[in-house]
């Protein structure tokens, strides 16, 4: 509330507005001081009468123990031995006795009380789960329906089941009339009997043995009247049974044609995930040698291009023995050539499986990119102790040992598959005595460089004992770096040659650095790398992962456009020589974001689904974050801006810092969400989440929450991402799309992804949030004033910045065609130069 202006005198006033909502502050806390100290003085009063009503109890219990003492002083002497008060203590004694007994009683009742409770609890539980097991059954039941009604032509079976349902009634009505005749002529033939008994005691005349007859002729009658409808009866129920049998054949047939035409018009939509499931199969039955070489080429072939003769044989023999799919697949194995690449990705990490970083998105986002226009691509990871196993689907260790060398020997590895966000996943589990990926974390151990040099060798072996023809080999940061030169000074020399490698490095901060001699460990020829011109670090003299993958690779990508540019100066840290001299097979491509995860149309984690047409949603998210974290509400225009970040120098900590005391003096709420792996960062921020503990306009929660960042970025209305440098960054983009205005500084993916609102020289339908140049207190301010001036004074103009922001296309899709097109020309090379 200290924002100012000048009027035309000079003289600084605070606005009319703002002096308003402080008397109104002031009234309001008056008031409450006012209630608080008569609720005070109540609450005062109320405990002086207790005080002084415990006071006489105490008294009248002290006159009685004392004169329950004197009484028994005299009773000890026997002067008094029938005394009136003896006796009085006698009665009190057995009251005693009797009060006791019904405390036990008591007790033993509100233990039994406790027990009931209990049970009413566990069947409370019973039932919610038979209510969820209900509504399980209701939607299937709904779902089947649906699928029913889908069938065609339903008029046909629906008639049937028509006619059904009224032959139906008409056999129960029979059945119910034969039941009445029958029981009235059970009734009848007693009373005959009856009445013959009592004629033929009595001897009567035989005008009655005549009538007797007549009556017995009536019953013949009705017996043949039920035989009739007997009859009729059953002929009704075998026609009801032929037509039963009828409907089942006509709708048997409609169901099979029904899947049939499906099979025939769908293909192509086939779920990526089904498709992932067959590719590793296939995989899984080569590297167990249950199939040859060349019937895995042809059908990985037939996978590529989305068979459906793989489908509709995969779907029939779906529960049965492995064996008659594997029979049916390779009677289908026919040679043919296909568009699509193959890629393997080998990397440390992958959303969700296994995330520490933005690293793991990417594997995960542009690998789904990547298959979705129509290339075979495959993920290698090592099976980490910690890893998220409920994520994966169809987890199983294959029947098949992979050997691998290290330090001189060869070691074995148990092979593991399935899919992860519908991509087939190979997990490799050494079996090394040092356990290098059962250690409870994914990074942070001693001999890291150890742990992934091996894991690199071992990915390359897998490969190549599957025999597999791998047109791109894309490996990632410093940890897989060593598959470069592996695969050209190694596994090239065996004949295994067909891919072109591709190396991202995401953070030229992390290279990967060792002494010379640790490279011998994964099999590398130590002094043959050991070269300035190849991977001696131009530094400090050791050897250098990173600029191994630079030299050996085919490609060297990065995560954006203006972090290539940067890497090639002092952003390089020691690799901006080399990265000139590889200039030519070095480019920036900017990640993008996994749009189906960060969807505030669809978002499970959010109060309220909405989309830029429809901006209710926000403002509701908005009031859930305020009312989960115990924020002010009274103003739901109050501006609130969020921060997500690890805390570390990289992010400018000294600069988040200072956007929580700017937030807070220019009259915002500001919510940060992160922690720090640097202990005298987190004590700081614990300081200063501290000193705001009583406020509630700020609130730093210091730790990572994946169902809370949800909600941050669509509660709030500006997002600060003000990085020292940034080789790509996903957050800003993320808030865009969840409608949070971005305020960031101008380094790496910032710059490629946000335009200043107020520069004139980009076009109006570009400029999408508030930029500073420079990494210190002025820049940043000057940002965060200017946003927050058009979020107060232009409500409109910030609705449709909202707006556009939302609709910016920040998906896969654009850098997935870019590393299609690298991709394709660097095989096209190969295959010119073969």
């Amino acid at each position: 509330l200290n924002k100012k202006y000048n009027d035309g005198d000079g003289i600084s006033n605070l606005q009319l507005e703002d002096l308003v909502g402080l008397i109104q502050n002031t009234e309001k806390n008056i008031l409450l001081l006012n209630q608080a100290r008569l609720q005070a003085m109540e609450h005062a009063d109320k405990i002086l009468k207790e005080k002084e009503a415990l006071q006489r109890k105490i008294n009248i219990l002290e006159t009685r123990l004392s004169e329950t003492n004197a009484q028994h002083k005299l009773s000890s002497e026997g002067n008094v031995s029938d005394s009136p008060l003896l006796l009085e203590f006698d009665v009190l004694k057995e009251d005693n006795i009797l009060l006791k007994e019904d405390i036990e009683f008591f007790k033993t009742k509100l233990i039994e009380i406790a027990e009931t409770e209990e049970g009413i609890f566990k069947l409370e539980k019973e039932r919610a789960l038979l209510d969820a097991s209900l509504r399980e059954l209701e939607s299937r039941f709904i779902a089947a329906q649906a699928n029913m009604m889908k069938l065609g032509p339903r008029d046909a079976w629906w008639e049937k089941v028509e006619k059904l349902e009224d032959l139906l009634e008409t056999t129960a009505n029979q059945v119910e009339h034969a039941a009445v005749i029958l029981d009235h002529n059970h009734d009848l033939q007693d009373r005959l009997d009856n009445l013959e008994a009592s004629l033929q005691a009595a001897n009567i005349s035989k005008f009655s043995c005549s009538l007797v007859d007549l009556l017995q002729q009536k019953v013949k009658l009705v017996e043949d009247r039920f035989q009739a409808c007997n009859s009729e009866m059953h002929s009704q129920i075998e026609l009801y049974e032929h037509s039963i049998v009828e409907f089942h054949d006509t709708l048997s047939k409609l169901i099979e044609e029904s899947e049939k035409r499906s099979l025939e018009n769908f293909t192509g939509n086939m779920p990526s995930e089904l498709w992932s499931k067959i590719s590793l199969l296939i995989d899984g039955w080569l590297l167990e040698k249950k199939i040859a070489y060349n019937d895995a080429s042809m059908l990985r072939e037939m996978v590529r291009k989305r068979d459906s003769r793989l489908r509709e044989a995969y779907l029939s023999y779906r529960g049965t023995e492995n064996r008659d799919v594997m029979d049916s697949f390779l009677k289908m194995a026919l040679p043919g050539t296909s568009s699509g690449l193959h890629i393997a990705h080998i990397a440390a990490e992958m959303a969700p499986v296994a995330k520490v970083g933005g690293l793991a998105d990417v594997i995960s986002g542009l690998g789904k990119a990547l298959q979705k226009k129509g290339h075979l691509v495959e993920i290698i990871l090592p099976k980490y102790d910690c890893m998220q196993v409920d994520q994966v689907s169809n987890l199983k260790v294959l029947d098949v040992l992979v050997q691998s060398y290290f330090e001189g020997n060869m070691f074995n590895n148990k092979i593991w598959t399935g899919t992860v966000e519908g991509l087939p996943v190979y997990f490799i589990e050494p079996q090394h005595p040092a356990m290098f990926f059962s250690r409870a974390q994914y990074y942070g151990e001693h001999d890291d460089f150890k742990r992934f040099a091996y894991f690199s060798r071992a990915a390359l072996e897998l490969l190549y004992q599957s025999g597999k023809k791998v047109d791109i080999i894309h490996c990632h940061d410093w940890q897989t770096a060593f598959v470069a030169p592996l695969y050209w000074d190694v596994y090239a020399n065996l004949g295994f040659n067909s891919a072109r490698i591709c190396f991202t490095c995401h953070n030229f901060e992390y290279q990967g650095t060792a002494p010379a001699r640790d490279l011998a460990w994964c099999g590398l020829d130590v002094e043959h790398l050991d070269r300035p011109d190849r991977m001696r670090d131009n530094s400090h003299g050791r050897i250098n992962a990173v600029k191994g993958a630079i030299v050996y690779s085919n490609i060297v990508t990065t995560v954006s456009p203006t972090y290539a540019l940067e890497v090639r100066s002092e952003g390089g840290r020691g690799l901006q020589d080399t990265l000139k001299v590889h200039s030519r097979k070095f480019l920036g491509i900017l990640n993008g974001i996994d749009t189906d995860t960060w969807n505030p149309s669809t978002d499970r984690y959010l109060k309220v689904q909405y989309n830029a047409k429809d901006l209710q949603g926000k403002a509701a998210n908005k009031a859930a974050l305020r009312e989960q974290l115990n924020l002010a509400s009274a103003y739901p225009s109050q501006p609130l801006v969020g921060c997500i970040t690890r805390l570390v120098a990289q992010k400018g900590v000294h600069l988040i810092r200072h956007a929580i005391y700017k937030t807070a003096e220019l009259g915002g709420q500001f919510v940060l969400l992160g922690s720090s792996p640097v202990p005298e960062i987190q004590r700081e921020f614990e300081g200063i989440a501290d000193h705001f503990q009583n406020n509630n306009n700020i609130r730093l929660i210091l730790k990572y929450d994946d169902a809370l960042s949800h909600c941050i970025y669509a509660a709030s209305d500006m997002f600060i991402v003000p990085s020292i440098f940034e080789p790509c960054g996903l957050t800003q983009m993320i808030a865009m799309r969840y409608g949070s205005v971005p305020i960031v500084r101008k380094t790496g993916g910032l710059n490629d992804s946000v335009f200043d609102f107020d520069d004139e020289t980009i076009p109006m339908e570009v400029r999408n949030g508030f930029t500073f140049v420079k990494a210190d207190e002025q820049g940043l301010s000057s940002a965060m004033e200017r946003a927050f001036n058009c979020y107060t004074r232009k409500p409109e103009v910030w609705k449709q910045l909202v707006q556009k922001d939302m609709t910016i296309d920040f998906s896969w899709d654009t850098s997935a065609s870019q590393y299609e097109d690298i991709y394709q020309k660097a095989v096209a090379r190969a295959r010119a130069v073969a």
